[in-house]
């Protein structure tokens, strides 16, 4: 499926964002973190796009998928992937409790056709219906692609274009980033107990973060390290906090 799972030469990254728990409140804070990511890489003078996205009835994220175009793009942000929680009152709460959500974040190094291949017959490809907040869909024509890789179990979804065809080629870009972390994690996890524990091993389901906002802080678990600039860093700042986790885990 993969020609090896050596890091590939990548000049750029998937990145995707899923609300978690906490219902509106977790697709308003996925929502504040495509919006920091966005503006690191602006910082950072790489192109992004939006590949996918899909919205809650508050105008929050219930996921999104962007690529990110930069030679130092994974290197920089590679270590961003996992559960990422935040603290603070929301705007929709009445009597000023401070309630906590969550989003996870996976980063996929972008891949080529040649590094990944996939047998088209591995593939469930269906055309559907482009659909907008609640499930109502905005276009009559099944332009959206979903696909399903049948050997992995993986899906991937595209609705943002117009096109059928235009889609199909997004949800495979995405597909081939998903195969190659899939492939990525078996092989890791037949590593030792010694090395799968280090920290940064960017497994989705661990708390990497807490975003209290009531005391302006951000903490990095991983290496147990606060921050009290916590506006600031929300609005793409993040070049002290990836710095710190690199110089302790060594890149």
């Amino acid at each position: 499926m993969t020609k090896n799972m050596d890091t590939p030469k990548t000049k750029g990254i998937i990145l995707e964002i899923r609300a978690g728990t906490g219902g509106d409140e977790a697709g308003i804070f996925a929502a504040d973190l495509f919006r920091l990511y966005s503006r690191y890489a602006q910082s950072q003078g790489w192109g992004f796009s939006v590949l996918d996205e899909s919205r809650n009835s508050v105008g929050g994220l219930k996921e999104i998928v962007m690529e990110i175009s930069g030679a130092e793009a994974y290197e920089q942000l590679k270590n961003e992937s996992g559960v990422h929680r935040v603290q603070r009152v929301p705007k929709t709460e009445k009597n000023g409790r401070v309630h906590t959500s969550t989003a996870s974040v996976a980063i996929l190094p972008k891949v080529t056709a040649t590094e990944v291949k996939i047998n088209p017959q591995d593939l469930q490809i269906d055309a559907v219906r482009s659909s907008g907040p609640g499930g109502q869909n905005v276009n009559k024509r099944s332009t959206a692609v979903r696909i399903v890789h049948l050997p992995t179990n993986v899906v991937v979804f595209s609705q943002t274009e117009r096109s059928q065809s235009q889609n199909k080629e997004i949800a495979m870009e995405i597909l081939r980033a998903k195969i190659y972390e899939h492939s990525h994690n078996q092989q890791m996890s037949r590593l030792s107990d010694e090395r799968r524990q280090q920290i940064g091993t960017a497994d989705r389901s661990e708390k990497i973060r807490t975003y209290n906002f009531p005391q302006n802080r951000l903490t990095d678990h991983r290496i147990g390290k606060s921050w009290h600039n916590l506006e600031s860093i929300m609005e793409g700042k993040l070049d002290p906090i990836i710095k710190a986790f690199r110089s302790q885990n060594h890149g």
